[in-house]
């Protein structure tokens, strides 16, 4: 196989953004068709993709290889199975699904398909949080001991689109800090062993928390923490909208994702090792090519796993975990106790 063909499902900002990122910066994947959406058939135009009726059409045609889901939370099981059984690989919009046991339906479905499936933890593609990942890898601060991460965000989670304020789509911190959870895990190489969370709203009538600390204790003993919240006074904290303190042996990662990565080792002075292009959101806007390079970063390397029948480097355990870390949040909240990860 020298190239595959793709379909996307689902018409909004995600699904233009994979029609974006996949027709213009990526090799070996050919977009075929698009559905689901009240947006789909200008996607379709715009894209010089087929315009199919339904999910059902689309996974159906035998000249997709491949499906992109860019559907609201809740429908992500249902349309990911689907789509495994009719043996196409899948790449999921995070987070993977709504509940642990629909993410591992997913990955049953893919092993008996004998298909791929990926989630877009893009966080992991942009270019501070690899360079702080080598840093890691290459023990430059020696053992991980403690991690805090932030997602903070000014402005109420009325800037944010509607229908993640539905109480089937779960909430914020399942949204949104579902990366956070992801990049925990993946920076210390420890799996989430504990979770105890308070999860909340400061704006009346939200039927979803928009404010969220959690405690974690890791596999390998490490202390980490996540500080999710879309309800800042703008502007916000600077150097907070994706951001990691991490503490090692002998080091200290200062991680500002749309920023600048800051390295201390041995108590020397702070370093800038990587700087972060902005994203020229008022001008180029979401397209922007500086956002779109995590994104073809992932979708280059999923479009590559499929080709050489390989596992992408994100993969649907790796939602699988991020969706049970975010679950156990919302059962201590409710609780008032600590869950314990199996």
């Amino acid at each position: 196989m020298s190239d595959i063909g793709i379909g996307v499902v689902g018409s909004g900002f995600m699904g233009r953004t994979y029609s974006e990122t996949l027709s213009k910066y990526c090799t070996r994947g050919r977009l075929k068709a698009v559905a689901a959406g009240s947006r789909a058939g200008q996607l379709a135009e715009d894209y010089a993709m087929d315009l199919e009726p339904s999910f059902e059409a689309l996974i159906a045609r035998q000249d997709i290889d491949a499906v992109f889901i860019a559907t609201p939370h809740h429908v992500h099981a249902e349309q990911a199975i689907a789509a495994a059984g009719a043996g196409k690989h899948v790449l999921i919009e995070k987070p993977m699904a709504c509940t642990v046991a629909e993410c591992d339906a997913i990955l049953d479905a893919c092993r008996k398909n004998n298909v791929h499936s990926s989630i877009a933890f893009t966080q992991r593609m942009r270019i501070c949080n690899m360079r702080a990942k080598r840093i890691i890898a290459d023990d430059r601060i020696g053992g991980i001991q403690q991690i805090a991460s932030t997602q903070l965000n000014g402005g109420g989670v009325g800037t944010l689109p509607k229908w993640q304020s539905e109480v089937e789509n779960l909430g914020t911190l399942f949204g949104h800090g579902i990366h956070n959870f992801d990049s925990i895990r993946w920076l210390t190489g420890q799996e989430i062993k504990t979770v105890y969370a308070k999860c909340g709203s400061f704006e009346p009538g939200l039927k979803v928390e928009g404010t969220s600390m959690v405690v974690m204790s890791m596999s390998g003993g490490a202390f980490a923490s996540l500080w999710s919240s879309f309800q800042m006074p703008r502007p916000s904290f600077p150097r907070a909208q994706f951001a990691a303190r991490i503490v090692g042996e002998r080091g200290l990662i200062d991680l500002d994702a749309y920023g600048e990565l800051r390295l201390s080792v041995g108590g020397g002075p702070w370093e800038v090792v990587e700087t972060q292009a902005p994203i020229d959101w008022q001008g180029k806007g979401f397209l922007d090519p500086v956002r779109l390079e995590s994104y073809t970063r992932q979708c280059q390397d999923f479009i590559d796993a499929c080709i050489g029948n390989r596992p992408p480097l994100v993969t649907g355990w790796d939602g699988r975990q991020a969706v049970a870390a975010a679950l156990a949040a919302y059962e201590s909240a409710r609780s008032g106790k600590e869950v314990v990860l199996a």
